[in-house]
This record gives C-alpha cells, sequence and structure tokens, in this order.
C-alpha cells in the first residue's frame, strides 16, 4: 500500500549513527523530519547532511527532531560523516539510520516491498527513489511528503516552512497561503461558518470572496519572524 497523508509513519527499530532506535519511541512527544538518502559518499547527500546540521537548532526551536536514513551500514555511515565535516565544516549531531537490509525504505514504500537482498552491490542509481522527506507529527502520522530526484539537493528552508505551516494548521483552523512564511497573513478554512469565525478570531478578517477570509496569524507575537542566516556550503 502506498503512503499517503494522513497515514501512520511506519515503526521500526533500526541500528544508527547513535545506536539502537525504536522510531515511535525516539519521536516521542515531539515532532520529526525522517530525510532519506540512496548511497553514502554521494556528493549531493553530502551537501545536504551538512547544510541540514547547521540548520538543526531551527528545528529544534519548533520542536521537531531530525533523523536520517542511507541504505548503507553503519560503519560507512561514520566513515561518511567525516567527509560531510570537511566538504561542509558542519559536524552533524542528528542520528543516521543504517537501511542495510532495505526494510526500512520498504516500509515507507520508497523500494518496491519485494526488492530482493540488501543494500551491498547496489548503486545510488538502483535507490535513487530513497529521496523523500517526511514530516511526522507527535501523534505518529505523516503529515507532509516531499520526494527529490537525486540530481537535485533539498531546499531545508523550504522543509523549515513546510513545517512552520503544518504546526501552525494543527492548531489553529487557518490554512496558509502560497509563498506563505512566519508573520504572515493567513486563511480561515471555508468549513468554519462565519458565525464560528467570529468567536474564533474576535479581531475580525478581510473577506476577498466569499470562501477567502483572511486574518493575521494566529500566535504569530509568540514566534521568531526570521529564521537565522546560515552561510551556504560551497559547491563542490
Amino acid at each position: 500500500m502506498a503512503l499517503r497523508i494522513g497515514d501512520p509513519a511506519p515503526d521500526f527499530v533500526a541500528d544508527s549513527t547513535q545506536g539502537r532506535i525504536n522510531f515511535h519511541e525516539w519521536i516521542g512527544d515531539s515532532w520529526a523530519m525522517l530525510f532519506s538518502h540512496p548511497k553514502d559518499f554521494t556528493p549531493i547527500c553530502t551537501t545536504e547532511l551538512g547544510y541540514l546540521a547547521k540548520m538543526q537548532p531551527e528545528f529544534e526551536r519548533r520542536n521537531c527532531k531530525i533523523i536520517g536514513l542511507s541504505v548503507d551500514p553503519v560503519d560507512d555511515h561514520h566513515r561518511w560523516l567525516a567527509d560531510i565535516t570537511q566538504v561542509t565544516g558542519a559536524t552533524v549531531n542528528y542520528p543516521i539510520i543504517a537501511d542495510h537490509d532495505l526494510e526500512v525504505a520498504k516500509r515507507y514504500d520508497m523500494l518496491p516491498a519485494e526488492t530482493p537482498g540488501s543494500a551491498e552491490g547496489r548503486t545510488a542509481a538502483t535507490n535513487q527513489t530513497v529521496r523523500t522527506v517526511f514530516l511526522i507529527g507527535p501523534d505518529k502520522l505523516i503529515k507532509a511528503m516531499l520526494v527529490y530526484p537525486m540530481s537535485s539537493g533539498r531546499n531545508f528552508f523550504e522543509v523549515l516552512r513546510l513545517l512552520d505551516s503544518c504546526q501552525l494548521t494543527a492548531d489553529y483552523k487557518v490554512a496558509t497561503p502560497v509563498n506563505w512564511s512566519q508573520g504572515e497573513d493567513v486563511i480561515i478554512v471555508p468549513s468554519v461558518s462565519d458565525e464560528e469565525a467570529k468567536a474564533l478570531f474576535p479581531g475580525g478578517w478581510k473577506a476577498l470572496t466569499s470562501y477567502m477570509r483572511l486574518v493575521p496569524q494566529p500566535g504569530a507575537s509568540d514566534v521568531t519572524q526570521e529564521v537565522e542566516l546560515i552561510e551556504k556550503p560551497e559547491r563542490v
């Protein structure tokens, strides 16, 4: 069965660079971002892991844990971490799952369930579908998925923006418009009647159409409006 938004995030137990992990237990009461890679010692993924290490404090401020996955054993992961530091100047402090038996990739529908064997002998090209970002809520349900080709590095500022939207819309009956970022106006969801909206948003709203009602972001005064600028890694 293909995974969809709103489905339970498959649980698993696997080795990682920080020891044995029971995934749902590891998430606890936090949000989580699981992002996968087709192979260790690949150039695009090397830049991604290092850059995300620099952004980790921003995810932590949002109560979101970071965990990587690569279709290789733990020993390879540890050797790869040295390269990541050399290339990006960053130290990876989040765990990287060792999916040597391909079980996690198959549970998350990134490889066909009938895929035989292990990571041994497989290349990045044969694992190219293992390039997905999953945002998972404290309820262990999948809130968002982003799938990338091997040739395109991920934009983790967009993932952070998406996390902000998912967390906001989980707490309030609002939706975020195109290109929305923290502190900007949001939309009252159409399922909320005007009468209910008066109680939820006593400050009122701006109606552009019968279904488009803009309001200031709820709780905007309690959040940081700008993400700290992070120096981009050098091209390699």
